[in-house]
């Protein structure tokens, strides 16, 4: 059985949100990094937004947040596929494709945001993505 190509384009980038907490920053101590995510559809349009969320702290504490959205036009054909009865399912590869690029960028991001400051050394690690998205994504139609 061939494998379904689906069709899809990136039609969007947007910085959510972006701060610094450099009151709550110590040099040379143990930072932690927490990820969410969280997916929107736009039924109409036929588009998903993946947003990816980082926020840097110590001690509880954020010294660093980002949160960077990527907005993806799903096409016909594709999306229609996705359909089952009163809901939508992306499928866990594709879904994850999807968070793949967005914390790509969201890395970029956050490098030109930093860039030049004491923060510059705070890099997105490599993440597995597999970890994180680890079912289809179901969104129940309107």
């Amino acid at each position: 059985m061939e494998k379904e190509t689906i069709g899809f384009a990136l039609i969007g980038i947007k910085t959510e949100q972006f701060a610094t907490f450099e009151e709550n920053y110590v040099a040379g101590k143990k930072a932690n990094i927490t990820t969410a995510l969280e997916f929107k559809i736009n039924q109409e349009g036929k588009r998903i937004g993946v947003y990816a969320t980082f926020t840097f702290e110590q001690s509880t504490k954020a010294f660093l947040k980002i949160n960077v959205s990527c907005h993806f036009s799903i096409a016909l054909d594709s999306w229609n596929s996705f359909l089952i009865e009163d809901k939508i399912v992306f499928p866990k590869n594709f879904i994850s494709h999807l968070t793949m690029l967005t914390i790509g960028t969201a890395r970029g991001v956050l490098h030109c945001k930093v860039d030049g400051t004491e923060f510059n050394k705070f890099i997105l690690p490599t993440i597995n993505v597999n970890q994180m998205v680890n079912k289809d994504a179901e969104f129940y139609l309107i």
